[in-house]
């Protein structure tokens, strides 16, 4: 069964995305629309005019207005009806709701649930995204697999061996021991996979330069139910952090994921990659787009399978979990509880 966690943020769009075109976006089973203001203002509504349910998406902006395409009931952007075809008088329930939106870190979000809880600094953050420091590509694919399924896939990254061969994965990744924390208070699980010697995979040899071996870093952090960072090192082999903490040496890619529950067996999988090397170099940009996509489409291909795959399972299967599985299983022990709250 699918669980769902409401009075939360989640990613809608890139801000990019969303502009003076129409956009439609479903985010847990409900249809949304997106658009921005003259202002430049993002605004988001329910998809579904009140009178005959024509999606808005589908319509036309008028000023700051949407003016619905099948019978012309046209909406502010606060959801409230300001005209309805051959009648002066707007009935006083003819509005459609309106969403909470925070534009931050590249990205649009959205609350889901009581508007009167929708607080602002609990959106988590990502900051390299809009970090003129550092250089980012992105983008976003449609899963056809509920999204438990890919919080499981990128808490456990011993998969990239395997599934990710040719692009990010090396034996080292599936050999070496993770080491799992839980912060109960933030609702924020860590795992972490230090290599100190492992083979660098063409995603960093070919954007870095590196050749022969290097320490790999992989420190995941997992804010549920909607934000995934990966702070991943790559340095010589033998060259760690300077004491003072700084990193001079190395090379960091920040790997954010940005996990929207469509419906129940669907998921927007929003990605992005932002780099503190190589700022201007467009070529090293094109190779890390066209990477991490095919990287994505193979989960994609790999988690859709397992959806079909578990729609035919009988009621009560029983998986195997193991010690990689530790992160995984705080994050699904978070989210089940927080979807009781």
């Amino acid at each position: 069964m699918v669980t769902f966690v409401r009075d939360q943020w989640y990613v809608a769009a890139y801000g990019y995305e969303v502009g003076r075109d129409l956009l439609a976006r479903t985010i847990l089973g409900e249809p949304l629309v997106l658009y921005r203001t003259g202002e430049g203002e993002p605004v988001a509504l329910a998809d579904r005019c009140v009178h005959r349910r024509f999606p808005l998406s589908e319509s036309r902006l008028h000023g700051d207005t949407i003016v619905c395409g099948y019978h012309g009931f046209t909406y502010d952007s606060t959801g409230i009806c300001v005209a309805v075809p051959g009648q002066r008088r707007v009935p006083r329930t003819a509005r459609v709701a309106s969403y909470p939106v925070v534009e931050q870190d590249s990205f649009v979000w959205v609350w889901i649930g009581e508007r009167e809880r929708a607080d602002a600094s609990l959106i988590p953050r990502a900051p390299w995204l809009a970090d003129p420091a550092y250089a980012t590509v992105s983008g976003m694919e449609p899963l056809a697999a509920r999204y438990e399924l890919l919080v499981d896939n990128l808490m456990d990254l011993s998969h990239e061996t395997y599934l990710h061969g040719g692009y990010i994965g090396s034996p080292e990744v599936a050999e070496t021991p993770i080491t799992t924390e839980v912060d109960d208070e933030k609702g924020v699980v860590h795992v972490s996979r230090h290599m100190a010697d492992a083979a660098c995979p063409p995603f960093y040899a070919k954007s870095t330069g590196l050749e022969g071996r290097i320490t790999r870093w992989q420190d995941i952090e997992y804010h549920p139910p909607c934000l995934y960072l990966l702070h991943s090192r790559i340095a010589p082999v033998g060259v760690l952090p300077e004491e003072d903490g700084g990193d001079p040496h190395a090379f960091h890619v920040e790997v954010v994921y940005a996990i929207t529950p469509e419906t129940e067996h669907s998921t927007l999988d929003f990605w992005a990659v932002a780099r503190d090397f190589a700022l201007d170099d467009q070529g090293v940009s094109d190779f890390l787009r066209e990477s991490n996509h095919t990287v994505v489409m193979q989960d994609v291909v790999a988690l859709n399978i397992l959806e079909k795959v578990i729609a035919t399972e009988p009621e009560g299967y029983q998986e195997l979990s193991i010690n990689i599985d530790t992160g995984a299983l705080a994050a699904r022990r978070i989210l089940s509880r927080m979807a009781r709250t």
